[in-house]
């Protein structure tokens, strides 16, 4: 009788060379106008998601706003593309209606979350991708949105990472 033993395989990412923070303005004219900033656009597993939203011009009347983590999954190319959605989890940053120059602070732990690293087209036929999705909810209950795309990576856990050669060690299963 052979004993089994366990392996793991991890992607491993070295910390991005560039990684600036998200800023965007959303509005519709006369109507509304928010600006909205996160501290980064790249983000490794168990990292934690910090921005600020900032409301320039309100005259709609809205009921709350909440923050989605989205995760998108691509397979397949051409005609025989496939397409699947997921929320990975999603809350309400705010409840009332805002007044002009105020700031909500958003803070996301991701570590809470089974996430998986961002893949971009893989031999041209799968891609995970993942999004924030800020959402605004009137009075009539019409939603407003905006998606920002951001990439998740695995960075190395010290446990699998050899200090001489930066490879990783598996260790033997008792």
């Amino acid at each position: 009788m052979m004993p089994t033993k366990s392996a793991q395989v991890h992607q491993l990412s070295s910390y991005p060379e560039t990684n600036s923070p998200l800023k965007m303005e959303v509005g519709i004219e006369d109507c509304l106008h928010i600006e909205f900033e996160y501290n980064r656009s790249k983000y490794h597993l168990n990292d934690v998601i910090v921005g600020k939203i900032y409301f320039i011009l309100v005259r709609i009347k809205i009921k709350h706003m909440e923050l989605s983590i989205l995760k998108r999954e691509t397979t397949g190319s051409g005609a025989n593309t496939y397409n699947e959605n997921e929320q990975i989890g999603r809350y309400e940053i705010m409840d009332g209606a805002p007044v002009r120059g105020e700031s909500i602070p958003i803070r996301l732990f991701l570590s809470a979350y089974d996430l998986s690293p961002t893949m971009k087209d893989v031999n041209k036929k799968f891609s995970v991708r993942y999004y924030l999705n800020l959402v605004l909810v009137d009075e009539d209950d019409r939603r407003y949105f905006k998606q920002q795309e951001i990439t998740v990576w695995r960075k190395s856990p010290n446990s699998l990472v050899s200090p001489k050669r930066g490879v990783a060690a598996f260790g033997k299963d008792d």
